[in-house]
């Protein structure tokens, strides 16, 4: 029994990360499993800790019971874990409240795990490594983070954050400042983006001198105003100057707090949405900002991310990938022909609509040839759509919710009918590079069928015309009449596209 113990401790380990917010608390348990995170579950609840926080910072005996109920909810769940395997942190509330010890204190009694207030600048540096460890953006971040009562921004590269700042405005405590009688107002609105705005402005030079590559928004706040431009405005739910502006003009049509309602906006996130949307455009305006994603890692997955150094990985989608191999016993060398194979036609395919994301598009395609025969795990069967329902509802760190998408519906198409083909419309990408990855993939697959036996081909032509619907595929001499059974697959191959309009002509 104690060596069966040993042997599951060594394979997988649990942790739990919690995150004491102004507006929520949340819970997130894990397991690390082949060197990557599997989540097992998310907690949370609103305990509008923030609200309970008077102007002389003195923390409500209502807030503070809210808070201990929910802490005896998670130490239920909680059983059976030692200290060393949680890690708690309290943000702006806690960290604000004069009677916090009397929080800490009242919270020994149902908790049996210690909990560490965290100051602006920690905070704002894990929540910097939860995007920077689940994000697939290279070169220089910017992070933003709008919490219940405090706002982080943070420029860094790589896992190390160079800049970090936490100001004390946030949707909750905005929302009592500014719409405390739940009411809309244009002026209201304006005063509380530019109190916002008064309180960053000494960073804007700092920050815009430094620079960086892309910028990305965490937690609630960014989330839902993400969704509701996906809902209302752009099908990508990214955050610009325009959609933002959208998003203010459709808050402004409604005079009160009650009476909004817009698709996309959850009824939790009603009462601070309003509060939130100012501060990010004060956000926008002051850094000049061009664009936004959503970012699902945050403070919580900063804190599990902190427990062991294994994770500080830089390749990020690497990590992923090879975990995911791992995980569902992968032939890794036959994943490793078909993606040679498919990243030479890629090469060797000129007709991309969107030069600018070849980069990114052949990554996906690679991955998906690494992990396309992960379905053969449940049954060979129907393994296509086997492996993409894996992909499609696994945590996978390195890709955001569009580049998922794509890695999903290759996997989905890479065999037999293409009638329900899926080309992504409304995403970032064109419909005809997406076309373009999944045929690319499927020849890669028929090429090397044959596995370790497989003739290894190199040496070979792929010209595609302007209107896209005719490929032909000129191999060296002899190639076909020596894999016969290739060549009765590339002629198979031929009816499946032809009914998607394509003309593959093989010689």
């Amino acid at each position: 029994m104690n060596k069966k113990s040993a042997l599951v401790n060594e394979e997988s380990k649990e942790f739990a990360a919690i995150d004491l917010g102004s507006n929520s608390f949340h819970m997130i348990i894990v397991r690390v499993v082949n060197g990557s995170i599997q989540v097992l579950s998310r907690l949370k609840q609103r305990v509008q800790l923030g609200n309970g926080l008077d102007e002389k910072h003195h923390l409500s005996q209502e807030a503070i019971q809210r808070g201990i109920d929910c802490l005896a909810l998670f130490a239920e769940r909680l059983q059976g874990f030692t200290p060393e395997q949680v890690k708690t942190v309290a943000t702006y509330t806690l960290r604000r409240a004069e009677n916090s010890d009397e929080f800490l204190q009242a919270a020994k009694q149902v908790f049996p795990f210690s909990i560490r207030i965290i100051s602006g600048a920690e905070e704002a540096k894990l929540i910097y490594l939860g995007v920077a460890h689940t994000q697939p953006e290279t070169g220089q971040k910017l992070v933003v983070d709008i919490g219940g009562g405090s706002t982080e921004m943070i420029i860094g590269e790589g896992f190390t954050p160079l800049l970090a700042e936490s100001r004390h405005m946030g949707c909750v405590s905005f929302t009592k400042a500014f719409f405390a009688d739940g009411k809309i107002s244009e002026k209201q609105f304006n005063l509380a983006q530019k109190t916002a705005l008064a309180r960053i402005e000494d960073l804007s030079w700092e920050y815009r001198h430094l620079s960086w590559d892309a910028a990305l928004g965490s937690s609630g706040t960014i989330k839902a105003i993400s969704q509701v431009i996906a809902e209302n405005f752009s099908p990508d739910g990214m955050i610009t100057p325009k959609t933002l502006q959208q998003v203010i003009a459709l808050i402004l049509k409604f005079d009160s707090m009650d009476k909004l309602k817009i698709p996309g906006l959850s009824e939790d996130r009603v009462g601070v949405f309003v509060a939130g949307v100012a501060i990010l455009s004060a956000v926008f305006e002051n850094y000049r900002i061009e664009q936004m994603r959503y970012s699902d890692g945050a403070l919580r997955e900063g804190v599990l991310y902190s427990f062991e150094n294994q994770f500080q990985v830089e390749d990020i989608r690497e990590r992923t990938v090879t975990s995911f191999i791992k995980h569902f016993w992968i032939d890794k060398e036959q994943g490793l022909r078909v993606a040679d194979t498919a990243i030479l036609l890629a090469k060797r395919y000129q007709r991309w609509q969107h030069s600018e994301q070849v980069e990114e598009l052949l990554s996906i395609l690679l991955a998906a040839a690494l992990l396309h025969e992960a379905g053969m795990v449940v049954n060979h069967s129907g393994s296509h759509k086997h492996a993409s329902y894996l992909l499609q509802n696994s945590e996978l760190p390195g890709f955001d919710p569009m580049q998922k998408k794509l890695l999903a519906t290759l996997v989905r198409f890479q065999m037999k009918s293409l009638k329900q083909l899926d080309l992504l419309k409304g995403s970032r990408y064109h419909s005809q590079d997406v076309r373009a990855l999944v045929i690319i993939l499927r020849l890669a697959i028929i090429l090397n069928k044959s596995r370790q036996a497989t003739e290894i081909v190199q040496k070979f032509a792929l010209d595609v015309n302007t209107s896209l619907n005719k490929w032909e595929l000129e191999f060296e001499a002899g190639y076909l009449d020596r894999n016969p059974l290739t060549k009765n697959d590339l002629n198979e191959e031929k009816s499946i596209l032809q009914t998607i309009g394509i003309t593959l002509i093989v010689q």
